[in-house]
């Protein structure tokens, strides 16, 4: 089986919608493809214990009401099936979906720095744990530490707190200059001013980091470097976020270039590759402001609209600035490397201590020796972690991307020859 589409975009979230609509008047036929069953993505992640901004229910309204766009919900892109073509999997069936025009609105997901005892019951990431309060997960009453870095923890604490956890600390890893800098440049983005002042708690520390989890069966406390001084806390969760990389994978097994961490675009949002645009935290981490913005002039390029995407650039300048100040502000200290023992995994799907991986000289080697990223999140988590502690430059995703049903990769043998 097989789809067209003139515009295809994969990712439902802000930047993803946002091309959705500026495209949808060009009466171009738009599918979006998205992992998770309603749009929003991780920022406007929606679910039983869920508060969905207007903006958010707004957006999604319009995608409603436009009869171009279509959308497919708990979709996974599995493989490249030829030129412009894509193997594709949802809950049900596989099939391959054709396309003239691509935009990447893959979005961008935690980093996870490994250390002594992370991988407790009870300690995820810190927007991992938000994700999982939205969908219905309880901890009313629990004992919580968050730590890492950048506004994700305020975010994440704000969300465990309404949900009623007990919140003891704030573990920020950048320094108390670094933040009141970030903080005094906010008036020049009076929405983040806003929002900062409704974010702030009482428990928040700066130059702080996480030292160790504690316990043996599960998670029992924290062991935090707390501004020069070492501080236990008796908890039940602990959620760790030492800020975004952006989701690429993709971009690269289609062959886009990347700029640093990120995809490399151009200021119609285009990639390398012609008719690919990329748009959103995939290309950077900047916020929905950014990612908004972003998505809508990838929207109106795809479609030829030149004029109306030129206009948005302005705007796109003004949050590219907030982007760089809270990247500047929040860079991770280099003392973050060496937390990590010998004994600690780095792969939690493979089993492979940071001592497995010390010796080697580059990613592949290592995996080849010892099995680090070909479990079951294929190198998500640990490559980005290898990446961090070790300079590591993860290869290009191989086919499948995510695991697939064997009707799905049969699927392949139906299409077109390339």
């Amino acid at each position: 089986m097989s789809d067209y589409a003139d515009l295809l975009i994969i990712g439902a979230g802000p930047a993803g919608m946002a091309a959705a609509l500026a495209a949808a008047p060009s009466a171009a036929r738009i599918v979006i493809l998205d992992d998770n069953p309603l749009p929003g993505g991780q920022i406007w992640r929606d679910g039983p214990q869920a508060k969905l901004p207007d903006q958010a229910r707004n957006l999604r309204e319009q995608l409603e009401r436009h009869g171009n766009i279509r959308r497919h919900t708990s979709t996974r892109v599995i493989a490249c099936a030829g030129p412009k073509q894509l193997l594709v999997e949802d809950d049900e069936r596989g099939w391959v979906i054709a396309y003239d025009k691509l935009i990447l609105c893959t979005g961008a997901r935690e980093l996870l720095l490994p250390f002594p005892g992370w991988t407790l019951p009870g300690v995820t990431g810190a927007g991992g744990l938000q994700a999982l309060i939205k969908g219905g997960l309880p901890v009313r009453d629990e004992r919580l530490v968050i730590a890492g870095s950048g506004p994700l923890l305020l975010a994440s604490a704000a969300t465990a707190r309404h949900n009623g956890a007990r919140l003891l600390r704030i573990a920020e890893q950048a320094s108390a200059r670094a933040v009141t800098g970030f903080a005094a440049q906010l008036p020049r983005w009076p929405g983040k001013l806003l929002q900062s002042f409704s974010l702030f708690d009482r428990h928040y520390r700066t130059d702080s980091h996480v030292l160790a989890a504690l316990g043996s069966d599960r998670l029992e406390g924290v062991r935090l470097q707390q501004q020069g001084k070492i501080v236990e806390l008796a908890c039940e969760r602990l959620a760790c976020g030492f800020g975004l990389i952006p989701n690429t994978q993709l971009g690269q097994a289609l062959g886009c270039a990347l700029d640093g961490q990120a995809l490399a675009v151009d200021a119609w949002q285009a990639s390398s590759r012609v008719d690919h645009y990329a748009a959103g935290e995939c290309t950077g981490f900047g916020g929905s402001e950014l990612a908004l913005i972003e998505g809508t002039i990838a929207g109106h390029a795809a479609v030829g609209e030149r004029p109306q995407a030129q206009a948005l650039w302005p705007q796109r300048a003004r949050w590219q600035g907030f982007a760089d100040a809270l990247q500047h502000s929040f860079r991770l200290n280099p003392r973050l490397k060496s937390l990590a023992r010998p004994d600690t995994l780095v792969c939690r799907c493979e089993d492979v201590p940071y001592s497995a991986l010390a010796a080697h000289a580059d990613w592949r080697e290592a995996k080849l020796a010892s099995r680090c990223g070909m479990g079951a999140c294929q190198g998500r988590v640990c490559g980005a972690a290898a990446q961090h502690l070790f300079g590591w430059q993860p290869s290009a995703p191989r086919p499948p991307f995510s695991p697939a049903r064997i009707e799905t990769l049969l699927c392949l043998d139906d299409s077109p020859p390339a």
